[in-house]
């Protein structure tokens, strides 16, 4: 276990439960480990919190399940979990609530410079210029950088050998991905609009 968690003694099995008790039981669990978190929960984290032997993807499911007529859902993030507010609350909780610490405050080109990232990474600021047309001020890679979003990947393999850039597990968790394999297709973008060719 790391350091830095206690070892809080608590009933795992919860063997003295009837089955339908104890699932139920391991939901709600893996419910207020995925509310209390501020980050994605991996699924070895998750099996820390029921039986051993339970299957953490079929308890995901049926919470999901559990869930569906709530304002809220289990999305897949990066390599774990996360509870999100379903997109329809957006307006509401903006109208309501204080959540401008939670809120990028992007500019248009600069989710544009972030997406080329994301799409052809790793990049260096020359393989952007190629592909804006433009040079890529330092300050807005240092802005992406220190949000969170993009990190120095590895060195460029040409002469002098340039800092590449990547996006990050957190640039995943905020625009709600799994994975890169679940960014749009580039050409069903440009094809509906929302992307010109230079963009991505």
């Amino acid at each position: 276990m790391p350091k830095d968690r206690p070892d809080t003694a608590f009933d795992r099995e919860l063997a003295d439960l009837p089955q339908a008790l104890r699932w139920r039981t391991w939901m709600r669990r893996i419910e207020a480990v995925l509310f209390a978190s501020a980050r994605p929960v991996p699924r070895d984290a998750l099996a820390r919190v029921v039986g051993q032997g339970a299957s953490v993807d079929l308890l995901i499911e049926d919470l999901k399940a559990d869930l569906a007529d709530r304002p809220y859902d289990v999305v897949p993030v990066a390599d774990g979990w996360s509870l999100r507010t379903r997109p329809a609350y957006g307006p509401v909780i903006r109208a309501a609530a204080d959540v401008s610490d939670q809120v990028l405050d992007l500019k248009e080109f600069e989710i544009a410079v972030l997406s080329a990232i994301a799409y052809h990474q790793p990049v260096t600021r020359d393989g952007l210029k190629e592909i804006f047309g433009r040079e890529i001020s330092r300050d807005l890679i240092g802005r992406l950088h220190a949000q969170g979003l993009i990190a120095t990947g590895p060195r460029s393999p040409r002469r002098g050998a340039p800092y590449t850039y990547v996006t990050t597990e957190t640039f995943l968790s905020v625009f709600g991905l799994a994975s890169l394999r679940d960014l749009p297709d580039q050409d069903a973008l440009q094809d509906a609009g929302l992307a010109g060719s230079e963009a991505v």
